[in-house]
């Protein structure tokens, strides 16, 4: 074999050990240890230091407090993002543009992007009091629909990190700002499978979120409806879960696997 095809080989073994161990972090939702990565890619130790020291350097993996886990970066949550964002872009707004003919009200696709909520795409209602946020707009978790989904779905250890490091601020009188009290609400939008809004974010509007689950049950992203309270109360928006709930089962179908 000469130099060069045997660099090109061993090149070729780099990327997929960089590819296999970015993927084992971002299936198994959590951030994971050196030893943890070992056991689960099969690699020596120095092996998987090196990967992951270089991957954190470049942005890609990011360590928790204390140094000995490794979690998702910033620059690899920008890229799973901006795969959501555009694809099957074209076919996500024309699921949500059914669902606001129906329901009549702003309905949002959103996803979990770091300590935040960012809104993938939107579909506007046709009505000239509403809340206008373009696609790549970020709210808080602790006080949107779709925030305190995101939360209530989390693994127990990732919640508990998150809840941790968040700054539970009042946007109005009705938000949560209280620990124990948040962490028994997602318990209730645990067990309930939906998310509401109950002007804890702005004053005035309400909102009902659903999960977009992919085939293993993990909540990938989610789906809201928003409207001013004055226009449609918390019961009728509960109302719309059925139409909801089946338009993210149509959202589920795409995303990528």
């Amino acid at each position: 074999m000469t130099a060069e095809k045997a660099n090109a080989r061993d090149g070729a073994s780099g990327i997929d050990r960089v590819l296999e161990l970015i993927e084992a972090i971002s299936r198994t939702g959590r951030a994971l240890t050196a030893p943890e990565l070992c056991g689960i890619l099969g690699l020596p130790k120095p092996t998987v230091h090196r990967l992951c020291q270089r991957l954190e350097a470049a942005g890609y993996l990011a360590r928790e407090p204390g140094g000995r886990h490794y979690g998702i970066g910033p620059r690899l949550l920008r890229i799973g993002l901006d795969v959501m964002r555009g694809g099957a872009s074209a076919e996500r707004r024309a699921i949500l543009k059914s669902v606001v003919d129906e329901i009549g009200e702003t309905c949002n696709f959103t996803a979990l992007a770091g300590d935040e909520v960012i809104y993938l795409d939107r579909v506007e209602a046709r009505w000239p009091l509403r809340l206008h946020l373009e696609p790549g707009s970020r709210v808080p978790l602790h006080c949107t629909a779709s925030g305190k989904l995101f939360l209530a779905h989390l693994p127990p250890v990732r919640r508990r990190s998150v809840l941790a490091a968040l700054e539970l601020s009042a946007f109005t009188p009705h938000t949560i700002v209280d620990r124990a009290s948040l962490e028994r609400e997602l318990a209730e939008i645990s067990k309930a499978g939906h998310s509401l809004d109950r002007e804890e974010f702005l004053l005035g509007l309400i909102a009902v979120a659903v999960p977009v689950k992919d085939s293993s049950g993990a909540t990938l992203a989610a789906l809201a409806c928003h409207a001013p309270s004055a226009r449609l109360s918390l019961e009728r928006a509960v109302g719309f879960l059925p139409v909801l709930e089946r338009a993210a089962r149509r959202l589920a179908e795409t995303l990528p696997e």
